[in-house]
């Protein structure tokens, strides 16, 4: 494995971290708001979407600007 791929691998697995704290904050933010747990759930997924959503784009802005 080289080095690059092990940066790539480290950065999505923060990722993923970090998506996932979002997503369990959005969810208990919502429970602690009186929404029902389907619609927490809902909630939570929504955050995850957004927050991978944000990132690929942000990624891809980086990648075209540096031409990889």
């Amino acid at each position: 494995m080289t080095n690059e791929m092990a940066v790539i691998v480290l950065g999505v697995g923060l990722v993923l971290v970090a998506a996932s704290m979002i997503a369990a904050g959005a969810g208990y933010l919502a429970r602690r708001d009186g929404a029902s747990y389907p619609a927490a759930v809902t909630r939570a997924g929504a955050a995850l979407a957004a927050t991978l959503t944000v990132v690929a784009a942000a990624t891809a802005a980086l990648a075209a600007l540096t031409g990889r």
